[in-house]
Order: structure tokens, then sequence, then C-alpha cells
């Protein structure tokens, strides 16, 4: 299913190759978050076979899911954004390894760019990872570095986070789990849902033998202030939630002094948008901590083994090291 939000020209271009997905057993849906543009109409008008589910606003990626995924029977949940094209054969790898075992939760194909099919896609290339401090990462992108899919990444392994963009996810885990962080709003709502998973003794895989091509930023690009202030904002929530008390005391506040590093370091090159949006969002964090938390979802059980987590810092690798890949980084 697609959640679309103003996105008529991607529904319009990507549609058709959705369409061609090689699987028997399948329904089509889009759910509409209270579009202003013509993307109701023009569903209707050319796409009839298309289940149409309208939400009366927009709201957003995490609660948009949510009320939508409620009114669907399916066994599995194939999301996808709007601004995808997927191959015909993408779908039947990844739910031939979810069948594989009932403890294998969701699952992504490998993403690449839309606008250069060689290079790996930043919203989660072949499977993402997270650092101990709470970045993420992912198999061919290290923050804006996205590499060359030369088929390094091409074994199925298990992941700490599947993307968003482009996912498979058992049903019943998804309700299980109370779905999204509708506080979320968008942006990292996946990557907290997966830790959840983990923590409940789930597993998680890329599967790159499927194949996608995702043109990113179709809604908020990267260097938009509300994407930074969201990004931010709900990163720290993420890690208050999953972390365990003998983490969270000492590791948000180091990753708050390195989000303040960061914000002065944009303020300074002259990008103030940058500057004030990390402050925001610390500020949207402490609000939460006070008086916003009975509003998330926090994990039920705390007794499953994460797997995909770097022990050590990926801004200290990156930055000060000077490596770009993920293979440099794992090893």
């Amino acid at each position: 299913m697609i959640l679309n939000w103003n996105g008529r020209n991607y529904l319009e271009k990507f549609l058709p190759s959705v369409f061609a997905t090689a699987y028997e057993n399948i329904e089509f849906i889009v759910s509409d978050n209270g579009s202003t543009d013509d993307s109701v109409s023009f569903l209707q008008n050319n796409f009839p076979q298309i289940t149409l589910i309208r939400l009366d606003k927009n709201y957003g990626f995490a609660k948009g899911y949510n009320l939508t995924l409620e009114k669907i029977q399916a066994d599995y949940y194939a999301i996808i954004n709007s601004d995808i094209e997927v191959e015909p054969g993408w779908l039947l790898p990844i739910v031939n390894l979810l069948e594989q075992n009932k403890l294998n939760a969701a699952c992504q194909p490998k993403l690449l760019s839309y606008k250069n099919k060689n290079l790996f896609e930043y919203a989660g290339g072949a499977g993402g990872w997270l650092d101990s401090f709470g970045y993420p990462f992912a198999r061919g992108r290290i923050f804006d570095i996205c590499e060359e899919d030369k088929g390094q990444y091409d074994s199925t392994e298990r992941v700490f986070w599947v993307s968003g963009a482009a996912m498979v996810i058992r049903s019943e885990v998804f309700h299980e789990m109370n779905g999204f962080d509708n506080y979320f709003f968008a942006h990292q709502e996946e990557i907290d849902l997966c830790w959840r998973m983990q923590l409940a003794g789930y597993k998680l895989f890329a599967c790159p033998s499927s194949v996608v091509y995702h043109v990113g930023g179709g809604t908020l690009p990267r260097g938009n202030s509300l994407k930074t202030y969201l990004n931010f904002r709900n990163n720290q929530i993420m890690l208050y939630k999953n972390l365990p008390w003998s983490e969270k005391w000492w590791k948000i506040p180091f990753r708050i002094s390195l989000d303040t590093i960061s914000a002065w370091k944009g303020l300074l090159s002259g990008d103030a948008g940058y500057f004030l949006a990390i402050l925001r969002a610390h500020f949207s964090f402490y609000k939460w901590v006070l008086f916003r938390q009975d509003q998330s979802v926090f994990p039920e059980k705390k007794t499953g083994t994460l797997y995909g987590i770097y022990r050590g810092n990926v801004v200290w690798e990156h930055f000060a090291k000077g490596k770009k890949y993920f293979s440099q980084v794992i090893k």
C-alpha cells in the first residue's frame, strides 16, 4: 500500500510499475493523507481498480499508516512510498524469506537511487544499522555518502532496521507492537518500530535480491528545517524509550552535546535554519519527557537480542577517521 500526500505526479509516474508486481494474492491500496492537490480525483479517474482510503487530514507517516492499516485485513503489509519504482519480482523473495520463520517479522528490498541507479539510496540502502549512540546508517550509506552498488551487499542479512520507504511486515506483529508511534509524525518511526520488534524477540532482514528505486525527499527534501527538527527530536525520543536506564542516563546527554556541536557548526557555516531546528528539537524532547510520554508507544518487552548495532560511534569513524563506506566501519 501507498500513503499519499500531494503526490499526484509520483502516482502517475510510478503506479504502473507497482501494478506490474508479479505476485498473485495482492490488493493494491492507496491511502490519501488529506491531499490538497488532485491526487484523489486522478486515482478515481485513472486507477479505479485501486482500493482508495481517504483520511480527513494529513496525519503524517506514522499515524497515517496506523489509521489505514487498522482497516486492512492481510497476512503481510507491503508499504512503499509513492516515489518508488519497483521491479516486477520485488515482492516474492521477501515474502518467501518471511515465511521461513514466524520470528522473521519484517524485511526490506535493496533501495537504489531512481536518479542514478548505480548508487544506493539514502533512505535504507541494503539494510539499516544503528550505532551505540543512536545514529542510523545503512549498508551502502553513511551520513550523506551513498556508495556505488557493485554487489558488495547482495547477501541477505539480518539488520537493525528496515526502511519505511519500502518494507514488508507481518500484520500480526505490526499490531502486536501497536504500530508506529503517532507522536513521531514522520521520520525515524520505522527505526523505533524495528527497535521495539527486536526487543520483543523478532528478526529483521534486508533481501537484496529484491530491488526498488527511490527518488527520495518526495515530501520533505533533505535540508528542510522541519525534516531536521523531526529527525533530531524523534531520535532523542527513540533513545529514551528503548535504551535501558543503565545507558540512557549518559548516552542521551552525550547525544545532545554532539547535536549541539552540529547545530553550531551549521550556524557558523551560515545555516541558521539548521541551528534553530536542532534547538527546537531539543526543547521539544524535554517537553515530551516532562509532559507527553503518555502519547507515545513504549516497548512492552526488553528481552530480545539486538542485531545490527555498531558498538562504537559512527560520527567519529566517519568525520574524524575518514571512513566513507559501511564496509570500512563494519568489518
